[in-house]
């Protein structure tokens, strides 16, 4: 079932301007309504089978070894009682009874070490467990297309890698083995108690149907109410994310009140879920404690019965009401857990959701690595549509030559950074044909491809770390001398080394301690290092005053030398230079020549340029 199935049309209470119930629309998680699903529980599980043999059997005997030692008490005590205490003889045994309790403090100590040891044991399995599914999620989400990540909040992405993944630590760490633990405890109880009096172990046990059926709807309800608690959450997250990001634009605005009042409506929802799931958890166990009483209030009706008749021991109904006590134990646990597993499943569900979803953009079967290429590029009629229906080219073909500067200019919407994406094969195209050097850009590994483009945005990314890592991310293995060549190449080692660390000065995430024309700087020299055959500009140059874009002009003459480059832009300087401008209008070429050629047509171009120098 599709997560991006449900709107959110996340309304403000107590907002004066009803515009602003409408300002946050966003498709979100919805809750996964299915029945619990044992295949993907066994898939959840997968992830402990590395430690299985390695791990396993020394919890399973740690596990056995506690519970032999546990179950053995009650017997001990009853002996204490029967011989040593209160004997039929009518003489107490002092050594007896120091022997039989110096016993049961010996099982506590071997108890308590068993236990100790399996739970250091289990919290290892489990951390690695965690590591491996947070780890094959993340790598997963790296491989998805960008589709996918258009169709989402970055904060319903981040709250699976993490909210997600760490509700599932106690099920790995100790749920898994204390599930274990108390099937096998229980089992020996029902054991034990059949053998000591069958009639009284059946009166006892009696109560166990009925509260299962009792409590089999009320699970129902917690599952769902928990998925619910999960989806509030992500949608938090996500508003966190926004809110963090637009910060700028919220306060440029005086929205801050607003965001506010949004904020506390989810967080006010959020704590309503929270308490509905707990109060349902928290039912469970009473629910239990409920069916144990009257368990217990049969077995001292009955027991007592028994006594009279010289059919049970003082001492085994002390043991049986000790065994009784157990048993409720284990199966209130049992019903925590089976709470906590379905906390588990509404996030597994989660996360396996995102794990099932397939890559549009990837190798095909045979696919083959693209050789060094010279960058002759062919559009031959392509159409794309990112919905169906909806195209945004139309049968574009154009040739770029190998070494070619192509421009791409038009209106927003007619199709410019579409032809980039398809280029570097961010999407695939819908219909008709795009080779690089002959090649079909969907016969090749995306690897091999995108290894030989580099591509500058107008927003520019630049991650935490220094300015050295950051120019670095466009070849990992380059040196030192290498990164500082290519700084100087587009004219950013003069403000790198103006800086207090130079190129060793650490930036934040989206290195905001720089000004916009020097992250573009940055990212120019990031793309130039990785030495593309193919080198694409998106509007790289529309954050760059004009004294910087001078010095960039002039690197730009030596830098696209011998490569193929696509340059979209509205600047007149950035453009004219071009050896073929393209005019795009609604997905379709209306004009395709060089500046002059153009110029002459007084065509779409044409007025394109009158207007820009309307506004100068």
């Amino acid at each position: 079932m599709s997560a991006e199935t449900i709107t959110d049309r996340r309304e403000v209470k107590g907002t004066s301007n009803p515009k602003m119930n409408e300002r946050f629309v966003y498709q979100d998680d919805e809750v996964i309504e299915k029945p619990f699903n044992w295949q993907e529980f066994g898939r959840l599980f997968a992830y402990m089978k590395p430690y299985a043999k390695q791990l396993l059997p020394l919890v399973i005997l740690m596990m056995i070894l506690g519970t032999i030692t546990k179950l053995s008490v009650p017997f001990l005590i009853s002996l204490a009682i029967d011989k040593a205490i209160a004997p039929q003889s009518g003489v107490p045994s002092v050594t007896l009874l120091y022997l039989i309790a110096g016993s049961i403090l010996l099982l506590y100590i071997i108890q308590w070490a068993a236990n100790t040891y399996r739970i250091k044991l289990t919290n290892v399995i489990g951390q690695r467990v965690i590591y491996d599914l947070r780890s094959d999620l993340f790598k997963h989400i790296q491989k998805l297309s960008f589709n996918f990540f258009d169709k989402r909040p970055a904060g319903s992405v981040l709250v699976r890698v993490t909210n997600d993944i760490n509700s599932l630590q106690d099920l790995f760490t100790n749920g898994a083995v204390n599930v274990m633990i108390d099937c096998v405890q229980l089992l020996g109880i029902i054991v034990i108690l059949l053998l000591i009096n069958w009639k009284l172990g059946l009166a006892v046990i009696i109560t166990v149907p009925i509260m299962f059926i009792i409590s089999t709807k009320l699970r129902v309800m917690i599952r769902r109410a928990w998925q619910d608690v999960r989806m509030k959450n992500s949608r938090i997250n996500s508003h966190l994310n926004e809110s963090i990001q637009g910060i700028r634009v919220t306060q440029a605005y005086t929205q801050e009140k607003e965001n506010m009042k949004y904020f506390d409506n989810m967080n006010m929802s959020s704590k309503k879920s929270w308490d509905k799931a707990s109060a349902m958890n928290q039912g469970f166990g009473p629910l239990i404690e409920i069916t144990g009483g009257f368990g217990t209030l049969i077995l001292f009706w009955y027991g007592a019965h028994l006594i009279q008749n010289e059919m049970l021991t003082v001492g085994l109904l002390v043991a049986f009401a000790n065994y009784v006590g157990n048993f409720w134990d284990p199966i209130n646990r049992l019903g925590q857990m089976y709470n906590q597993l379905l906390v588990a499943m509404a996030s597994s569900e989660r996360i396996f959701e995102f794990m099932d979803e397939k890559p549009h953009i990837a190798d095909k079967p045979g696919a083959r690595p693209l050789p060094s290429i010279k960058g002759d590029i062919v559009f031959d009629n392509v159409v794309f549509e990112y919905e169906k229906g909806r195209q945004a080219l139309k049968g574009i073909s154009f040739l770029a030559k190998a070494g070619q500067s192509i421009a791409l200019v038009g209106h927003t919407g007619s199709g410019k950074s579409t032809i980039i994406n398809l280029i570097s094969r961010f999407y695939d195209i819908t219909s008709g044909r795009l080779t690089i050097d002959g090649h079909d850009v969907r016969d090749v590994t995306v690897e091999s491809l995108r290894s030989q483009i580099s591509i500058v945005l107008q927003d520019t990314f630049i991650f935490s770390g220094t300015i050295r890592d950051n120019i670095r991310f466009g070849r990992l293995d380059a040196t030192n001398e290498e990164v500082e060549e290519a700084a100087k190449a587009v004219n950013a080692h003069e403000f790198i080394m103006k800086l207090p660390g130079g190129y060793d000065t650490e930036v934040e995430e989206r290195g905001n301690v720089l000004s916009m024309g020097q992250r573009q700087l940055l990212s120019f020299a990031r793309a130039l290092l990785a030495d593309p055959r193919i080198l694409i500009l998106d509007e790289a140059t529309a954050s760059i005053d004009t004294e910087t874009e001078l010095k960039i002009q002039e690197a730009l003459k030596v830098l696209l030398q011998g490569r193929t480059s696509f340059m979209v832009a509205h600047r007149l300087s950035t453009i004219r230079n071009a050896d073929n401008i393209i005019v795009l209008d609604h997905g379709e070429i209306k004009e395709e020549g060089n500046h002059e050629q153009l110029i002459q047509k007084q065509g779409v171009y044409n007025g394109l340029i009158e207007a820009q120098y309307r506004f100068l």
